[in-house]
């Protein structure tokens, strides 16, 4: 990294906002109050779901997107609830070109040489053109609610083939296991709006990889009886989050 780019992401504190834990999500807690009118006043950047796990949320440009789980996107009620989201003001202040023909590992592995500090938290967005996507979203639950690791057995990996989009993720150190998702955490869309999902993998033909670094974690827990009574730190944390997140 050249010392102008470490400058960049170095000159300022940056906010993340969070609304609930992941630990909270793989627990059941899938209904809380905060609604995407004000989660957008938190920022124009993000990733998270809906209340009852209705589909894959994506903000990007300051706009709400609702991903569902065969693929197709649609724009949110402004009065509609998250139970979980993560949201900043998108501010690149790193910016490389991808090797061509990148898969998802490949990219993860370039990406960590871009990085200032792997103890700070990092906006991560990629623009390019992408030979596949392979995603999955989950599918809304009804109640009494499952677990997250029984909930997303129910969801349909789609790809998309020959596709133009935006790979909107956050990047998280592993101190932060249980609060947001150790690694990376990422959603696509493609250009025209029109689909996307929870990413799994991908192969790059090119494109481009901008990083937001962020030093402050504004974060908002639930004040509801399901949040009070989860069990927030369970002994397989990380199956269960591997589980969630690759559907392995």
């Amino acid at each position: 990294m050249s010392t102008s780019e470490t400058r960049a992401a170095t000159v300022a504190r940056h906010e993340i906002f969070q609304t609930s834990v992941m630990s909270a999500l793989l627990d059941g807690v899938y209904d809380d109050e905060l609604t995407v009118a004000e989660l957008l006043t938190h920022g124009n950047f993000g990733i998270g779901t809906f209340n009852a796990l209705d589909g894959e949320m994506v903000i990007l440009d300051g706009e709400c997107f609702q991903l569902r789980s065969d693929g197709t996107v649609s724009m949110p009620s402004p009065e509609a609830r998250t139970p979980y989201a993560v949201i900043t003001e998108f501010v690149p202040g790193i910016r490389r070109e991808l090797p061509d023909g990148s898969l998802r590992s490949d990219a993860s592995t370039f990406i960590d040489h871009m990085t200032v500090s792997e103890n700070y938290m990092y906006a991560l967005r990629i623009t390019g053109d992408f030979e596949w996507v392979r995603t999955r979203t989950v599918v809304k639950q009804s109640k009494p609610y499952r677990p997250m690791v029984e909930a997303t057995d129910d969801d349909a990996v789609v790809r998309f083939d020959d596709v133009r989009g935006t790979v909107v993720g956050f990047r998280t150190p592993l101190y932060e296991t249980g609060i947001s998702v150790p690694g990376c955490h990422a959603h696509f869309i493609d250009d025209s709006r029109s689909q996307g999902g929870h990413v799994l993998d991908f192969k790059l033909r090119s494109g481009v990889a901008e990083l937001c670094l962020a030093t402050d974690l504004h974060l908002r827990l639930p004040m509801t009886p399901a949040f009070r009574e989860a069990n927030l730190a369970p002994d397989d944390l990380d199956a269960q989050l591997q589980k969630t997140e690759m559907h392995r």
